[in-house]
């Protein structure tokens, strides 16, 4: 029953980052994609985030790019984790970020 709702929520097999390991994929060229809000982007961000909200994401997806690992982060991580689990899909190279935007902010990493 657990395995079943894991993967009605997106928490089958997307891989987890914690925030210093996806800086450090960000650093070796990763993309971040923000996929809250637009009000909640404006905010705050990651620095060189993209942003697709999660809501235009199916429309969206074709846009990103498919040579990269993508790392999809939301405010606390469970958004992130459905538009992982819906990028893997589609057969992106796809990580969640643990913890959102406060696990960044609370590693000390910058937020624009």
């Amino acid at each position: 029953m657990l395995e079943w709702l894991k993967k009605l929520l997106g928490g089958g097999g997307i891989p987890s980052l914690s925030p210093q390991e996806a800086h450090r994929l960000m650093q070796g060229g990763a993309v971040m994609l923000d996929v809250r809000h637009p009000d909640e982007r404006q905010r705050q961000h990651i620095g060189g985030s993209l942003h697709v909200p999660l809501g235009d994401l199916s429309r969206q997806a074709s846009t990103l790019p498919r040579d990269k690992v993508i790392i999809c982060q939301c405010a606390s991580g469970k958004r992130s984790q459905l538009a992982a689990a819906q990028l893997a899909a589609q057969g992106l190279d796809v990580r969640n970020l643990q913890g959102g935007l406060a696990g960044w902010q609370s590693a000390g990493l910058p937020v624009e």
